[in-house]
C-alpha cells in the first residue's frame, strides 16, 4: 500500500492515531498503550522495510506486560486499519504471536484465572463456578443436572504451529466473549475445546446456532478459516448427577 506523502514524513502523528484508534476500540488499559517497540513498528510500516522483526519485538513485550494474544492481534489490526487495510498482513502477525509466545514461555509462572492466549478463564475457574452451581441447585432442593449443562466447542482440525494456534484461541475467545458476555461462566479446556456453564431454556437450541455461526463468520473476518474445524462442533451436555462427574466430564472434553 502507498503511503501518502504527508503520512511518510509524520511517524509520530501516525502513532498517535494508532493509539488512539486502538484505545477507543480494542485496547483495556490506555496508559500502558505505549512502549518505544511502537515506533519500531510505525517506522517500518512507513519505511517499507520488513515489519516482522519490529512485530516480533512489540510481541514480546504484550506478553511480558502480560497482555492477552486477542488484545495483541487486535491492537496491532489498529494500526493497519488506520491505514486503510482491513486485516494486517499475515507475515507481521505471525511474528507478532511468536515473539507474544516466547516471551510468555520464559515469563514466571504464576497462578492465574485466565487463559492468555484466550482471554477467557482456565478450567479450573469452570471447576469452582460447578461446585458453586451444585451446591445452589442443593440448598434449593433441585437437581444440577436438571438446571444446567455445559455448552462443548470442539474447533480442533490438527495440531498447528504457535502463532496459528494463539490466533485460532484468540478468535474463539472472541466469539464466545461476544455471543454470551458477562454472567456466563466459561472456559478454554486446552487442545482446541472451549466450555461453557449454561442453563437449560426452552431457547437453548437458537444459542447453539448463533455460536456456531458467529464462530465461523469471526474465522471468515479475520482469515483463519483453514485453523477452525468447519463447520464448528457444537454441542449440549447435560450436567452429571454429581459435581465429581461433572468434573470428569471436563477432563475427558479437553483431551
Amino acid at each position: 500500500m502507498k503511503l501518502t506523502d504527508e503520512a511518510a514524513a509524520l511517524p509520530p502523528r501516525l502513532r498517535e492515531q494508532w493509539r488512539s484508534f486502538s484505545a477507543e476500540s480494542v485496547w483495556l488499559r490506555p496508559a500502558d498503550w505505549y512502549h518505544p517497540a511502537v515506533d519500531a513498528v510505525v517506522e517500518s510500516v512507513l519505511t517499507g522495510t520488513d515489519p516482522a522483526p519490529a512485530a516480533a519485538r512489540l510481541g514480546a513485550v504484550r506478553g511480558e506486560c502480560g497482555v492477552g494474544i486477542a488484545e495483541t492481534i487486535d491492537d496491532l489490526a489498529c494500526l493497519y486499519r488506520s491505514l486503510g487495510w482491513n486485516e494486517p498482513p499475515l507475515g507481521p502477525v505471525r511474528a507478532l504471536c511468536e515473539g507474544w509466545g516466547a516471551a510468555k514461555d520464559t515469563a514466571p509462572v504464576h497462578a492465574h484465572c485466565l487463559d492468555p492466549e484466550t482471554g477467557l478463564p482456565t478450567a479450573e475457574y469452570l471447576q469452582v463456578r460447578l461446585a458453586e452451581t451444585y451446591g445452589a441447585a442443593s440448598r434449593t432442593g433441585l437437581l444440577a443436572s436438571r438446571t444446567h449443562g455445559l455448552l462443548l466447542v470442539d474447533i480442533t482440525l490438527t495440531p498447528l504451529d504457535p502463532w496459528s494456534r494463539m490466533a485460532r484461541s484468540a478468535v474463539v475467545g472472541q466469539a464466545l466473549a461476544r455471543t454470551y458476555g458477562d454472567g456466563y461462566p466459561m472456559a478454554s479446556l486446552g487442545n482446541g475445546v472451549f466450555a461453557v456453564l449454561v442453563a437449560r431454556i426452552p431457547a437453548f437450541g437458537i444459542s447453539v446456532s448463533r455460536l456456531r455461526d458467529e464462530l465461523a463468520s469471526h474465522a471468515h473476518r479475520l482469515s483463519i478459516d483453514s485453523l477452525v474445524r468447519q463447520p464448528p462442533r457444537v454441542w449440549f451436555e447435560p450436567l452429571p448427577e454429581t459435581h465429581a462427574g461433572a468434573l470428569q466430564l471436563l477432563s475427558h472434553a479437553g483431551r
